[in-house]
């Protein structure tokens, strides 16, 4: 053992490379994990907003091994961001959490920058210490203005206060399961270092249901699936998907602001176990051309006082004429939301006839290239099956159009509606529809709709109107959720 005064002639010596035994952050096994993030649902379903805060405030105290808190929230566009904040700071600086807006998409300009974080206390997980680093617990935040009001272009704040209200005023819970396929691809960073000229290299060339049981995809899958479980999502079942080196998990439904979250958590926690394995996990629509794309299938249904109301046993393909008057509306307002569900250039490729793709504005028990499916249910699982929604669409303000629009549009079609057949095929289009939309302007208001409409038309400028039959490197490099820093300043 050296002396101490070795130490400080050598500070290289090997006592003070030994710095993992002196740090003695949190490290739970995943099955502990599970149990705490599984009791923390409970909680957050038995006890009020204030009661949690208490809670999750001692807990913080006390935990000696806690060290940070990871603060998570999601721009305009739908990317995902995160911050570490010592907890001894948030404890202290909570009601005050303020950040510079202006570098951030979609938020405030130069000259009024002053943005805050309110943290979201119900949201609180104990997150995996091999994804994001020993010691640190997560939460998600609002974003509120300097005046402490809710700020008007956060998507996340705009779902949380409508879905407040649904509760309060009508005594209903809009209950979401995502469905949510992505790629696996050859090498790190394989979207940012895209070359038309040589295209994505899958990992895997098996299909639906195809893989060894020690292969890069399913040892990817595998623990994607464990990660999730660890973070309490309820996994139901995971396999590859029907396009060679596609993977799908599905975990059980949620209120749609937890859904939402999950959505945004399981994203950046598969981007980080395949970048830990020397891979990308992919999920722009349609990074392959000639195969299967992939979609975001939201599943959704109301209850009441605990029970499922778009269920109804003699109801035509056995849900209730309010799930029928929802479909109706969606339909109407295809046009209208779609942007919001498929926001990137990119998506418009996935929406083709002859791949599975949802493009048709109408409903089926069997068709799946409509953009409605009404699956096979019960009592508990009746619910209506969206499937015109892109894995890179904003989850917050794709879940609210969903929900607003099933509730509050039309359900009598106009002429122009009746005679929409397809959804659009290019984004250009799309951008037309949501722009002329006063529906869209109600549901969303003007702040953000005109931002959104701004950021989309941005993108769209900067690649060919015509999508062709292959893959440009304006739509992937100018992509939202590709984090080139470097091109976002030429926006």
């Amino acid at each position: 053992m050296p002396s101490n005064k070795e130490i400080l002639d050598n500070p290289r010596s090997k006592s003070m490379d030994a710095t993992p035994q002196l740090r003695n952050f949190l490290e739970l096994p995943y099955t502990k994990l599970e149990e705490l993030n599984l009791t923390a649902r409970k909680k957050r379903n038995t006890l009020e907003p204030k009661e949690l805060e208490e809670l999750y405030r001692k807990l913080l105290e006390d935990e000696r091994q806690i060290k940070a808190v990871t603060v998570f929230f999601s721009d305009i566009e739908g990317r995902f961001h995160a911050l570490d904040y010592d907890k001894k700071y948030l404890l202290d600086s909570a009601d005050n959490l303020t950040f510079d807006g202006s570098s951030i998409k979609g938020f405030t300009s130069q000259n009024e920058s002053d943005l805050r974080f309110n943290i979201d206390w119900t949201s609180f997980i104990w997150l995996p210490s091999d994804i994001f680093g020993a010691g640190k617990v997560g939460m998600f935040a609002n974003i509120m203005s300097r005046d402490k009001e809710q700020y008007t272009s956060d998507s996340r704040g705009l779902l949380q206060q409508y879905s407040r209200e649904l509760r309060s005023k009508h005594k209903l819970t809009a209950n979401i399961a995502p469905e949510i396929e992505g790629f696996l691809l050859k090498g790190e960073h394989s979207e940012q270092n895209f070359n038309e000229n040589e295209g994505f290299s899958l990992i895997s060339n098996g299909g639906y249901f195809h893989s060894l049981s020690a292969d890069h995809l399913r040892k990817f899958i595998d623990a994607t699936a464990e990660a999730l479980n660890a973070m309490g999502y309820i996994n139901e079942k995971d396999h590859p998907e029907v396009a060679p080196s596609q993977f799908e998990l599905n975990f059980t439904y949620d209120e749609a602001l937890r859904a939402a979250d999950k959505i945004q958590l399981y994203k950046l926690a598969a981007k980080q176990i395949a970048f830990r394995m020397g891979m990308t996990a992919c999920f722009l629509p349609k990074p392959i051309v000639g195969i299967n794309g992939s979609g975001m299938h939201i599943n959704f249904s109301l209850s009441q006082d605990g029970k499922n109301i778009f269920y109804d046993k003699k109801g035509q393909d056995g849900v209730s004429k309010l799930a029928w008057d929802g479909i109706s509306r969606l339909l109407n307002h295809a046009g209208d939301i779609c942007l919001v569900l498929n926001s990137s250039v990119n998506s418009y490729r996935r929406l083709d006839p002859h791949f599975e793709a949802p493009n048709q504005i109408k409903v089926s028990a069997y068709d799946r290239g409509s953009m409605i499916r009404i699956p096979t249910g019960n009592e508990r699982s009746a619910r209506i099956e969206i499937r015109a929604v892109a894995p890179d669409a904003n989850p917050y303000l794709a879940i609210l159009s969903i929900i607003r629009t099933a509730l509050e549009g039309d359900k009598s079609p106009t002429k122009k509606q009746s005679e929409s057949k397809f959804l659009p095929s290019h984004i250009n289009q799309a951008i037309e529809l949501f722009n002329n939309s006063s529906f869209m302007t109600k549901i969303l208001g003007d702040p953000i709709k005109e931002k959104y409409a701004e950021y989309k038309q941005a993108t769209a400028d900067r690649c060919p109107k015509q999508l062709g039959k292959r893959l440009k490197n304006p739509e992937i490099l100018f992509h939202h959720e590709i984090t080139n820093q470097v091109l976002w300043n030429n926006f």
